[in-house]
């Protein structure tokens, strides 16, 4: 699958790691490199503009989406490419999945979990067939990976779709796995038959 862009989910807070930051450059200027648009919520502060700056500073294109609402909270970014403002949330990461090949979600908080499993959902649905992935950096997302492992031994996720989100713990090995990705063939989530 070639991509030409990826959506990034991640945190508008450094988090307290460095390596959290240096993870957010790394992914930036690696997207830049090959020749992908980062696409992202927009926001000039946090692990948002980190990831932004670098990619913009290897040369990259960068499409920010951000709420009105959330523009002066975020501190929308006007370094990039181009600022798109929308209307809510709801518009915001329906206008990103449309730009996007791909997902990745750099460590964040609530908004970025809510966001990865929207986007996850949407691809279980079969609303879209776009690979999905963690950038696992300093074992950030380990425990989720178990968790959700635990809730397919528990019969609540399929197998099938616990696979769709890739777990990776660098920007290129995540984009290698993208680039072989392939969609689901069947969308069902539940256990009765159709009629």
């Amino acid at each position: 699958m070639a991509l030409q862009s990826v959506c990034v989910f991640c945190g508008a807070s450094t988090g307290t790691n460095p390596l959290y930051r240096e993870a957010a450059e790394n992914l930036g200027r690696t997207l830049a490199e090959r020749g992908i648009r980062l696409i992202y919520g927009g926001g000039a502060v946090g692990l948002m503009g980190v990831v932004a700056d670098a990619a913009m500073v290897a040369g990259g294109e960068v499409i920010g989406i951000i709420p009105q609402s959330l523009k002066r909270a975020e501190v929308g970014h006007n370094g990039l490419t181009r600022l798109e403002v929308v209307d809510g949330m709801h518009a915001r990461k329906a206008r990103m999945a449309e730009l996007s090949d791909g997902f990745i979600a750099l460590p964040g908080g609530l908004g970025t979990l809510e966001e990865l499993f929207e986007v996850w959902t949407w691809g279980q649905l079969g609303y879209h067939a776009k690979p999905l992935g963690l950038l696992d950096v300093n074992n950030f997302y380990s425990k989720l990976g178990n968790f959700l492992d635990h809730l397919v031994d528990e019969g609540f996720v399929r197998a099938k779709h616990r696979a769709m989100l890739q777990l990776c713990d660098s920007p290129d090995a995540l984009l290698d796995a993208f680039s072989q990705w392939q969609p689901i063939e069947q969308a069902r989530w539940h256990d009765r038959e159709p009629d």
